[in-house]
């Protein structure tokens, strides 16, 4: 595969009354021409952060970002927010966690829809209004023409969270990025958009990001998976690696707590004990050692590297899994 955007010892931290919340730490990712990456996490574990820090969307004197975004051959870190404006929905797009508080409650669906359109590509109100209806079929609204004429409050969760996927592809971007695109929603739904993702994404030759913090959200979907705690990327690895020969112990609790059909009915539900570490504070070796079942006296000394071990599987421990100690 061709690399399409790569992201290289990317770290963001916030300025903040109590110090330096490091919030992402080195993390460096590759998503190739017509992939699908999965990116999973707690909430906190960086991975939102991570990417739009690497989409340009955070900036501000309180915020301080290191490290290398490339878009093919261009580096994205040092661009003007004029300039990453010009690759807003034309390279990259996004389809934020909420649809509810991304779509503006006081406008028509039709309002705010078209005038994306009219700017961003300079049609027509009239070739506007064509085109919006055209994208709003192609992400399987029913009765588009009724549909632009109303509120983001009318609409159900599954339907808003569809009109934003259907404003983010309006450009044909090269990278789709979707942030939670099913939280908040039910099962049925969040199939249902998963698959028109999926879909999307072939028809429009698309490379895809799926953030989430539920790794069988992207068992179906993602031709690779990075595993994110702490602000660092501890495994990475092709779909079915990580399921056959998960490394990191993080990675197999993540498993562990999805629920079950062999599960007894009333049985309690598996969590990860204790909390991701402070932000904020330094922390000597692994992260997630204080949480951690195997954990060794090494481990709560030393900082684990990444290793790879040869095949493209990757992770952050001294005692992975199915290797011994």
């Amino acid at each position: 595969m061709t690399s399409l955007f790569s992201i290289n010892n990317l770290a963001v931290a916030f300025h903040t009354d109590r110090g330096e919340l490091n919030a992402v730490r080195g993390v460096s990712l590759e998503l190739n021409s017509g992939e699908c990456l999965g990116v999973v996490g707690e909430s906190g574990s960086g991975k939102t952060v991570t990417w739009r820090a690497a989409m340009g969307l955070l900036r501000g004197q309180k915020v301080k970002i290191t490290g290398s975004v490339r878009l093919r051959d261009r580096e994205l870190i040092d661009l003007s927010a004029e300039e990453l404006r010009e690759l807003w929905g034309t390279e990259i797009a996004m389809v934020f966690q909420d649809p509810m508080t991304a779509l503006n409650p006081v406008r028509r669906i039709g309002s705010q829809f078209s005038e994306a359109l009219i700017k961003r590509l300079g049609l027509s109100k009239e070739d506007a209004n064509i085109r919006m209806l055209e994208l709003l079929r192609m992400v399987r609204l029913p009765d588009p023409k009724s549909l632009i004429r109303k509120y983001p409050q009318q609409l159900s969760g599954g339907m808003r969270q569809r009109v934003m996927i259907a404003m983010a592809i309006a450009c044909k971007p090269s990278i789709l990025l979707a942030d939670e695109p099913t939280t908040a929603l039910d099962v049925t739904v969040q199939a249902q958009v998963l698959d028109l993702l999926g879909d999307l994404r072939k028809e429009l030759s698309m490379s895809m990001v799926i953030v989430t913090h539920d790794l069988g959200i992207v068992a179906g979907y993602s031709d690779r998976i990075a595993v994110l705690y702490a602000g660092e990327v501890v495994e990475l690895a092709t779909t079915t690696e990580l399921f056959a020969n998960t490394r990191m112990p993080y990675t197999q609790a993540l498993l562990n707590s999805i629920p079950k059909l062999t599960d007894s009915p009333g049985s309690p539900m598996q969590v990860i004990e204790g909390a991701p570490p402070d932000p904020v504070l330094v922390t000597t070796g692994c992260f997630f050692a204080p949480r951690c079942q195997y954990a060794t006296d090494r481990c709560r000394a030393e900082h684990p590297d990444l290793v790879d071990s040869g095949d493209g599987h990757i992770y952050r421990c001294f005692y992975p899994l199915g290797k011994g100690k």
